[in-house]
């Protein structure tokens, strides 16, 4: 089993940053990646960053050059920092783990809300 708690949601203005972090605790030897997803209002939920383990990065075109994933192995975090933030960006964000078999794990999700 592994866990998942996000943190650093909020409200911000356009332009402004923020940063999220996704603790990750459990079996975390056997995740091959993670990953943050959002969803907004009325929309599907959509890929925005991931990370595997061999430390590639992969982003939504949406997001590309504004936003980072990163993470810090010592303290079993991934981390999202987004920057130049648009109210299109306004979504709830959830972490993912993507382990080497079985299902993927999800966070409960942090709210951004991006004001114009």
């Amino acid at each position: 089993q592994v866990q998942l708690v996000e943190s650093g949601g909020g409200l911000v203005q356009a332009g402004g940053s923020l940063t999220l972090s996704c603790a990750v605790s459990g079996s975390i030897s056997r995740i091959n990646a993670m990953g943050w997803y959002r969803q907004g209002p009325g929309k599907q939920r959509e890929l925005v960053a991931r990370i595997i383990n061999g430390g590639s990065t992969y982003y939504g075109n949406s997001v590309k050059g504004r936003f980072t994933i990163s993470r810090d192995n010592a303290k079993n975090t991934v981390y999202l920092q987004m920057n130049a933030l648009k109210p299109e960006d306004t979504a709830v964000y959830y972490c993912k783990a993507e382990p080497s078999r079985g299902n993927n794990y999800w966070g409960q999700g942090t709210q951004v809300t991006v004001s114009s």
